[in-house]
């Protein structure tokens, strides 16, 4: 029988510096030295033919019974000119072993060359059984001038191009990817230590991290190799071990996973006779390339809390008749009588055109900060519209973040439209020793006044933003400073801080009289790692403090808030705040307990003191002061929290974060003054559930 062979060989691509063919050489076989260089692929496929005409020999047990398929090989030549075979696609493990055998007596080449420079080079063969003689090769951009319009359709056979997609193994590209890591307190925990030991140049502030950052200092895959049960059952497999759908081919891959938050529970206090969350939700991760990942989140959910939950949200509602707002989630409609429905969706597109800068496209929210809280910019508001830029060299880090806000009060709608603000933010950090870390912040908000627009003098990276403004007016905008830092005593024990300025009079400061004009904010706290020897045992110790006013404006429109919450701390400001946490994991269980105790400033609103204390950032601070001097923290309706809460649970499944948990709330709320929104309350909320912890939840109000 007359051996012949028929196949495809395209290119797939260069490595990911080949973006372009100007300065791209292919791989050449001795035979092919003394071609031209526009000859140099034609030479190489040509040799590749002929070598497997020569040399493939089809398995004799597949000849006699006139085996007819195709064989799918993807391979690559390296940096020295070697060929290597990465996937074979067949159904007999014989046409898998004769492959390679072939490849391993291919001879040596000049490897390709990008820019002058040897680079790996992939390409996918597709051998088809049983052999043909090898058609000569024809350059495609010959034939494609060649062709005449009646020539480009051919409808007389299939083309084989749905047929030659190679599909590799999934081997967990994300965990070296620049794709961004779903940013929780419980999540970060577990290498928080590893990215905090002294010597280390990253920068651990601005978050959400992404997973080559990480990958420096904890191994994903080892961790996740580690934590695989021995499930052979393809349910099994997804739902302890694995993403539910996961595919990569060549230069890209993605993933989809449910969305699940199923809990139940009780508010001992509450008439109601319980508490839920139904949430059912879809999850898409992927890539393109080296330089393009992406993900959305989309959710489906209802609701009902602890009464206090519930009292807080309906008190932030937005205008025009839904009755709540669900702080670090949205909007919320009526369910039934006395729950919420609150969809919410998040999304992410990160470019990295270079190994100094990345540029995010997104719909989420961020966060500045070592602590528990943020001063400065925080993830408790619901989810915006924002474009981020991430420059990172030598010792620093410089993220500039622009955002689109909304103001839902009533005052700021006009014919059922939501008015909206813009925000922009430097934050640039450095770390000016192996240990100690300084960060630099400026923020600046304004709005669509005398259609002012998005406002292009912020959209430089580097320029001062408090100076822009003032040249706007200095009413027409609301801009803060803030610096934050960080010690790294050793590898278990860091201490951090923030300070921000919203506003700082020097003269009332030297005079010393408490002016109600400095209004500043501070942070102080600590984390000790591996505590008393106990592997992964973090506690943290956390202080934060922020004066009346801080946060609002002369207009509230450009206060510091969004859908009626704080961008800052989610307690807003005329606060004190000591905040004990404790952490522990082993394995795929965890343990998490915090104590909360802090005092807060409400206003009256009883009819007769209807003045502003400085707590609501949503008031104008010009108006109903009370006094200008003599201004103190938790002034007006002084009110002592105090929040304990445990969690304890099981990861599920690592690839979606999947959890199930039980958890039990003590809240004491204590005004000195009961009023319409500040009710004396004590609240013990038990809940149980499963939970892909994908976002912080925030319900220490």
């Amino acid at each position: 029988m007359k051996k012949s062979l028929c196949f495809l060989i395209a290119i797939i691509g260069f490595s990911a510096f080949a973006q372009t063919n100007t300065n791209e050489q292919f791989p050449v076989f001795p035979d092919c030295a003394n071609a031209m260089s526009n000859q140099q692929e034609g030479c190489f496929y040509t040799t590749i033919q002929n070598f497997f005409y020569t040399n493939y020999k089809v398995p004799q047990e597949l000849q006699a019974s006139n085996y007819k398929g195709n064989v799918m090989v993807l391979f690559e030549v390296d940096t020295i000119g070697a060929f290597k075979v990465l996937y074979i696609d067949a159904t007999h493990e014989s046409l898998k072993t004769e492959t390679k055998r072939v490849f391993q007596t291919l001879p040596k080449v000049v490897p390709a060359k990008y820019s002058g420079k040897p680079t790996y080079s992939k390409f996918t063969l597709k051998l088809s059984i049983p052999l043909e003689q090898p058609k000569p090769f024809e350059d495609r951009n010959q034939v494609l001038r060649d062709k005449t319009n009646s020539k480009l359709i051919d409808n007389t056979k299939e083309l084989s191009e749905y047929d030659s997609i190679v599909y590799k193994p999934f081997e967990n590209p994300q965990f070296k990817s620049n794709g961004n890591i779903p940013f929780t307190h419980q999540n970060y925990a577990v290498f928080d230590a590893l990215l905090n030991q002294v010597g280390s140049n990253n920068h651990t502030a601005s978050k959400p991290y992404s997973y080559d950052e990480v990958a420096k200092y904890y191994d994903f895959e080892v961790v996740n190799q580690t934590a695989l049960k021995q499930k052979e059952s393809w349910w099994g497999r997804k739902f302890w071990n694995e993403n539910l759908i996961a595919i990569q081919g060549e230069g890209y891959w993605f993933t989809l996973n449910p969305i699940l938050d199923l809990r139940i529970g009780k508010d001992t206090e509450s008439e109601a006779s319980n508490t839920f969350v139904n949430t059912r939700g879809v999850k898409i991760d992927g890539a393109l390339g080296k330089q393009l990942t992406f993900t959305t989140s989309i959710y489906e959910s209802q609701g009902r809390f602890a009464d206090y939950y519930n009292a807080y949200a309906e008190s932030i509602k937005p205008s025009g008749g839904n009755p709540a707002i669900i702080p670090g989630i949205g909007i919320a409609k009526r369910f039934k009588e006395d729950a919420y429905d609150f969809p919410m969706a998040e999304a992410n597109i990160k470019y990295t055109p270079s190994q100094f800068i990345n540029l995010q496209l997104g719909y989420g929210r961020n966060f500045l900060g070592d602590g528990y809280r943020s001063l400065l910019q925080s993830d408790g508001a619901s989810p915006y519209p924002f474009f981020k830029i991430n420059t990172t060299f030598w010792k620093i880090k410089y993220t500039n973040t622009y955002m689109w806000l909304k103001d839902v009060r009533d005052l700021a709608t006009v014919d059922g439209t939501y008015a909206t603000k813009y925000m922009a933010s430097h934050y640039l950090s450095w770390n000016v020793t192996k240990r100690f870390n300084l960060g630099f912040f400026e923020n600046v908000v304004w709005t669509n006044t005398n259609e002012r627009g998005f406002d292009f003098n912020f959209v430089n990276p580097l320029i001062f933003y408090r100076a822009v403004e003032f040249g706007s007016s200095s009413k027409a905008g609301n801009a803060v400073l803030g610096l934050s830092s960080k010690y790294k005593w050793n590898n278990q024990i860091n201490f951090y801080g923030q300070f921000l300025i919203d506003e700082f009079a020097i003269g009332d400061v030297q005079e010393s009289n408490q002016s109600w004009r400095n209004k500043f904010g501070y942070q102080v706290g600590v984390k000790y790692y591996d505590a008393f020897k106990i592997k992964n045992l973090m506690l943290q110790l956390e202080y934060n403090q922020v004066r009346p006013y801080v946060y609002s404006h002369s207009n509230p429109l450009t206060n510091y808030g969004h859908n009626n919450q704080s961008m800052g701390h989610n307690w807003g400001a005329n606060f004190r705040e000591l905040v004990a946490i404790a952490k522990y994991y082993k394995g795929r269980y965890f343990a998490d307990a915090k104590l909360i105790y802090g005092q807060r400033g409400f206003d009256f609103n009883n009819g007769t003191d209807t003045f502003n204390y400085g707590g609501n950032i949503y008031l104008d601070y010009d108006e109903n002061r009370p006094y200008d001097t003599g201004v103190s923290i938790a002034q007006g309706n002084k009110t002592t929290v105090m929040i304990a809460d445990l969690q304890v649970g099981y990861l599920v499944n690592p690839a979606s974060n999947l959890k199930v948990f039980g958890n039990v709330l003590f809240r004491n709320f204590d005004p000195t003054a009961e009023t319409a929104t500040t009710v004396q309350s004590n609240t013990t909320w038990f809940s149980i559930g499963l939970r892909s912890d994908l976002f912080n939840w925030y319900f220490d109000y």
